[in-house]
């Protein structure tokens, strides 16, 4: 039996100096604070001004903001026509003209910071050369973060953690400065912005903060950003308050050397309720915190390396630790996560649902079924937006959008629009859990959402001559190709030939006959040239021509992240070779190392997996607090569909680790 509590704490994050670039989180799947080296975000100017900066941000999965837009002003976007076999379809693609207009509707909805807290000096400005860094400990077994700092040589103690049931962060701050009346904590409110760091403290004029109560170690706030409302409470001991709504700010004033807050954050709601709300004391919600987590990780698949002689085996198993935990503490609500997660805005903080599946789907297989069917629920929720999109194209079913908020409405893009690739995700999550669990029960309840997704694939396809092909017009996952002459791109294809059948068995579950069957045998197969598997079929020059062997090598998913029956292993293993050796490995993105490696599995080449998932690139990047790191994109400083692709493949790794590799593993269901 694997002790997880020695393999977690050999993985705790454990900093002795300044680390700018991989601060820490904790969380608790909808609520998410990312703190500096003071267990707060003191320093945020300081950590958002850094090289790729990886900012400071409070946020929750509620937590969206709108700047102002009527919907006379949506309805004036012009779209841009596509011939779809003598069919006209529009998509909002070009902002030619409307630079404006596109950009105003495309950074609509966005994530915001709920609000910065710091700690600040009574006197005078605190700098950030004026501390140092002593120590700063994240226990994962615990979901605490323990931090030490000096300034001058005065020491700082602060223990911070989120409420595993509640959007509330509690910290606990012990020193002599506080007593003094030398150091306080302050916290700051901004309005909403759709750029990395979610914040806009320039803009006090356009957003209000209105103070419900105050009394000592108590106050309560409305804010208000545009038509976004939400509620904050500040509860504690051993400090008096101040505020000031011009310049949205509590002051957290001490009074003795040590004292316990609590702030809760809470969307629109009714605020006498919220502060009638009675909070659990520090050391009641330090307790559901910790047994939360204990819980946490004995509920959940897991992985021993200590027995093996590989250097790499203490890598992996930090790998798979960290991806646990940084996907528990943002990604496990009901809504599918942004790249970026809880912990800044990337792509304004707004979800990709074609990176759902690498986000989510592991939790299949790693004993967290519950957490992939939570964000299903989703997909109910935007079933009539997924619809209209696709009735508004001349499509049936549900076309589901690619980058959206929660209201499910696409996000205008010269590419979003146009991928399709995100289309069979509901099938193949339902097949996921129902392979698993094997509850009919659950078939029935996603029916509608499993079979609007197929009837819109049907409908999509196109019959030309003696076969069924896909496409022109879209975009594939390697979005280098002009959607106008994409035809029958292999993943795209196989995809849609596995949804299809997929869609029939679930059917046959129900004794109903099947429908898709005569589409799936007569799809075209995937184009191949000189032994290798193509881009797509009108991309003869897939590997000798740029831009084409660079970004995602998405023809190797067709036989690693499905398993298809046409593929041929012999062709699919040359291509894997083709590019690993002509690829531009710089442009390679996260989950193309666990797709890649996904590939090397299911041709029996498990040591070239291992070698995959640990290749020397700079979008594999994995820094100290485990996020796999886009380098030399300044937009993603972190990126978790990296992560959860990293624990999927991993499953296909499973018992036929090479045999240096002494793997103990207990709770996982392998991948088909």
């Amino acid at each position: 039996m694997i002790n997880r509590k020695s393999v977690l704490e050999r993985h705790n994050p454990n900093y002795k100096s300044l680390n700018l670039n991989a601060p820490l989180s904790i969380g608790n799947g909808n609520f998410c604070f990312t703190a500096d080296f003071t267990g707060l975000q003191t320093f945020f100017d300081e950590y958002s001004a850094a090289k790729d900066a990886f900012p400071l941000c409070t946020m929750a999965q509620w937590g969206w903001h709108s700047y102002p837009l009527s919907e006379n002003e949506k309805s004036q976007l012009r779209l841009t026509p596509f011939d779809t076999y003598g069919r006209i379809v529009n998509y909002a693609t070009d902002d030619t003209g409307q630079e404006e207009l596109f950009k105003k509707i495309r950074v609509n909805a966005h994530k915001f910071h709920l609000g910065k807290v710091g700690f600040e000096l009574s006197d005078k400005e605190l700098f950030i050369k004026e501390c140092k860094p002593v120590k700063q400990i994240l226990s994962l077994w615990e979901g605490i973060l323990i931090s030490e700092f000096l300034i001058g040589s005065e020491l700082i103690k602060t223990e911070t953690f989120v409420h595993p049931g509640e959007d509330t962060l509690y910290i606990r701050i012990s020193s002599q400065l506080l007593k003094e009346g030398k150091l306080r904590i302050n916290m700051e409110f901004p309005c909403g912005s759709h750029k990395k760091n979610a914040a806009d403290f320039s803009a006090a004029d356009k957003h209000t903060t209105r103070f419900l109560k105050t009394a000592i170690s108590s106050v309560s706030a409305e804010r208000k950003l545009n038509d976004t409302i939400y509620y904050v409470t500040v509860n504690g001991s051993g400090f008096d308050t101040d505020t000031d709504e011009q310049k949205h700010k509590i002051s957290i004033i001490p009074y003795t050397d040590m004292i316990e807050l609590n702030i809760r954050f809470k969307a629109d709601n009714n605020s006498g309720e919220l502060i009638a709300v009675q909070p659990d004391s520090f050391s009641g919600a330090k307790t559901k915190c910790k047994s939360f987590w204990e819980n946490y990780w004995k509920k959940t698949g897991f992985m021993d390396f200590s027995g093996s002689k590989s250097e790499r085996a203490n890598e992996l198993e930090r790998r798979i630790v960290l991806s646990h935990y940084l996907i528990a503490i943002q990604s496990r609500g009901k809504i599918p996560p942004a790249e970026t997660g809880l912990t800044c805005n990337s792509w304004y903080g707004k979800f990709h649902l074609e990176m759902h599946f690498w986000h989510h789907a592991q939790f299949a297989l790693w004993g967290k079924t519950d957490e992939l069917k939570k964000s299903l629920e989703y997909y109910k929720e935007i079933l009539p937006a997924a619809k209209k999109i696709a009735s508004s194209q001349g499509y049936n079913g549900a076309r589901w959008p690619k980058m959206c908020d929660p209201s499910g409405e696409n996000t205008p893009s010269s590419v979003a629009v146009l991928l399709i690739w995100q289309q069979p995700h509901p099938i193949m999550f339902a097949f996921l859990l129902y392979r698993i669990e094997k509850n009919a029960e659950f078939l029935q309840e996603y029916r509608e959402i499993v079979f609007e997704t197929a009837e819109f694939m049907k409908s999509f396809i196109h019959w030309d001559k003696d076969r069924y092909v896909l496409g022109p017009p879209y975009i594939p996952a390697q979005e280098r190709h002009d959607p106008r002459i994409v035809l029958n791109a292999g993943y795209e294809l196989e995809y849609f030939r596995w949804g299809f059948k997929k869609a029939d068995e679930i059917l046959s579950l129900f004794g109903e006959e099947k429908r898709y069957a005569e589409i799936a045998e007569k799809l075209a197969l995937p184009a191949v040239k000189d032994g290798l598997y193509l881009a797509h079929e009108n991309c003869p020059d897939t590997f000798s021509k740029l831009p084409f062997y660079t970004d995602h090598p998405s023809m190797l998913a067709m036989y690693g992240v499905l398993d298809s029956e046409v593929i041929d292993p012999h062709i699919m293993n040359a291509t894997l070779d083709k590019v690993l050796s002509v690829w531009k490995k710089e442009t390679f993105y996260g989950w193309d190392f666990p797709m890649m490696a996904m590939t090397a599995c299911r041709l029996g080449r498990y040591k070239d997996a291992i070698d995959i998932l640990l290749m020397d690139s700079p979008k594999n990047t994995w820094l100290e607090n485990g996020h796999n790191k886009m380098v030399g994109d300044d937009a993603l400083p972190l990126y978790l569909p990296g992560n959860g692709g990293f624990l999927l493949a991993i499953t296909m790794i499973n018992h036929s680790f090479p045999e240096e590799f002494n793997v103990l593993i207990e709770g996982i269901y392998p991948y088909f």
